[in-house]
């Protein structure tokens, strides 16, 4: 009798090796990219509020009658909150359904957006957006399950590519959209924009999205609560992420704080391990870091997130601190990059289908080393469209990035676990973006320093340099109407200002020089990957 074959699908989600995974089949009732614009306008809105408020903290700080180092409490307070709710997101949103999980961030962080544009004190918004990094702690990550469960395994690429889009232009152009609603309304529309989003998005949901069936099976299994683990993850992960915002500008382990917060961040992580190895039912499941790819797209993604942070504010500070450029005009230096990554991430998102994932990720990295080594070019006189073709060039790399590993890092994952993979993988990113931040402040303010040291050596009357410079700026100064006194201490002024100027200029090359180094290393990192196979069909014969 003739062979015929038909295919046949997967009943029971399955695991046979770190190289192979096997989907439940499920079907969404509307169209699967109907689905991902849907979620991702909301994360979207979480993404760019992360950065948002970066350029008015003066005005805020101004306007509730507070110092700026006050107002920056606005930043770490949502940080931080917004770092406790990431790695347990997961759990929660197997406990209450991941959709009832989704629309309630959604309604939360809408609500306290309302909230903090009202804010009549720092004190209140400060505490107002606590419980809004809270909210919106869980929606990057449930965007991201609810793609991995939306579009088959082979098919992940074009959806992970939109997600993309999303959390990684947004805090490119949130400086640029908050110095403009700054300079020309209020800080408090800052947070009034998100309003709209959110209850549009609050609309599309309660239609569009779904939980698939597992998930119903995933809530019976779930045991009581583990509510000394989930103390210990919120002390450790609420005193790291403090201690990297705050380091640098309490002098680091000069500070008795810092000094305390890095005591606690250590001992409880020590805690939190022992407990989540040791109790029945754990938070977070540790055993995910032992297999291999998911072990390593942790790393990557930590180092993109440190890299993406680190130079979405060397930038901005670079221009507006040497070359005196507003924050909107900061901004759009950022902007052009924008662009590029609207371009790129569907192309990769298409190219990712069919091209090994490991070539991706080391041309990726290959694309953001070349891309930071050009910043090294930096000097006091480059022009808007230098800093806009830094951006621009090395952001051409991190769609070959953020795809791949987006998709890798649930290879060998049984679906069960896909909300905490999606969690855990942001808190990667987010750590990573803390890191960044903090390195290059103190690689900044030290290397500044250092190299003040070195020019004021040579920066004294006696030189012959210096007398030329002097008496040319003088002679300048005079001509226009200054008294020989005045010209005198101004041209000293001066000359001041131009070796503080070249000290920090040098220091941002250092800076440079050793992130260039540090993305260098990783360029081979995506071959101790295993490369995934995906099986979405069984070919079977029959008579």
């Amino acid at each position: 009798m003739a062979q015929a074959t038909v295919v046949t699908a997967k009943k029971t989600p399955k695991m046979d090796s770190e190289d192979e995974f096997h989907h439940e089949p499920w079907v969404p009732r509307f169209n699967p990219w109907i689905i991902t614009l849907t979620v991702t306008l909301a994360t979207f809105m979480e993404a760019l509020d992360s950065s948002i408020a970066n350029v008015a903290l003066p005005h805020i700080a101004g306007s509730l009658g507070a110092t700026y180092e006050e107002a920056t409490w606005v930043l770490t307070s949502y940080l931080v909150s917004n770092a406790i709710v990431l790695p347990i997101s997961g759990w929660i949103a197997n406990r209450i359904g991941r959709k009832n999980f989704y629309m309630s961030c959604v309604a939360i962080f809408t609500l306290f957006s309302f909230l903090c544009g009202l804010a009549t004190s720092l004190s209140m918004l400060i505490v107002l957006r606590v419980i809004q990094g809270a909210a919106g702690g869980g929606l990057q990550p449930s965007e991201r399950a609810i793609l991995a469960d939306t579009f088959a395994p082979e098919k992940r690429s074009m959806a992970f590519s939109m997600y993309g889009m999303a959390v990684v232009l947004a805090p490119a152009i949130g400086p640029t959209v908050g110095g403009w609603i700054t300079d020309n309304f209020t800080w408090r529309w800052i947070f009034f924009l998100n309003i709209p989003v959110g209850i549009l998005s609050l609309l599309l949901t309660s239609r569009i999205v779904e939980d698939p069936p597992y998930l119903k099976r995933v809530r019976a299994k779930l045991g009581s609560i583990d509510g000394i683990g989930l103390g210990l993850l919120a002390l450790t992960i609420g005193s790291l992420q403090i201690l990297l915002d705050k380091g640098q500008e309490d002098d680091w382990f000069g500070s008795h704080f810092i000094v305390t917060c890095a005591i606690v961040a250590g001992c409880g992580l020590v805690a939190f391990l022992y407990r989540e190895l040791t109790a029945e039912h754990p938070i977070l499941d540790l055993s995910l870091y032992t297999r291999r790819n998911f072990a390593m797209s942790q790393i990557v993604m930590l180092i993109i997130g440190a890299a993406l942070y680190a130079t979405t504010v060397m930038i901005p500070q670079f221009l507006q601190v040497i070359m005196g450029y507003t924050a909107t005009e900061a901004g759009l230096a950022l902007s052009a990059g924008g662009l590029v990554l609207i371009t790129m991430f569907p192309i990769v998102g298409y190219v990712g289908q069919r091209v090994d994932p490991r070539l991706m990720i080391t041309y990726g990295f290959t694309l953001l080393t070349i891309g930071i080594w050009r910043i090294a070019g930096v000097y006091p006189g480059i022009t808007f469209w230098d800093a806009a073709s830094w951006r621009v060039v090395m952001v051409l790399g991190m769609p070959f990035l953020f795809v791949p590993i987006s998709v890798m890092s649930y290879v060998g994952i049984p679906q069960e676990k896909n909300n905490e993979v999606s969690g855990m993988t942001a808190l990667a990113r987010n750590i990573g973006g803390s890191i960044g931040i903090s390195f290059i402040s103190t690689m900044l303010a030290r290397r500044a320093q250092v190299h003040q040291h070195y020019l004021a050596a040579n920066v004294y009357n006696g030189s012959n340099a210096y007398q030329s410079l002097y008496q040319g700026i003088k002679s300048s100064l005079e001509t226009s109407g200054y008294s020989a006194a005045g010209a005198g201490v101004r041209a000293s002024a001066r000359i001041y200002n131009m070796m503080n100027v070249q000290a920090s200029t040098l220091a941002y090359v250092d800076t440079v020089h050793v992130l260039v180094v540090l993305v260098a290393c990783l360029i081979p990192v995506g071959y101790l990957m295993k490369r995934p196979k995906f099986r979405s069909k069984e070919v079977a014969p029959i008579d």
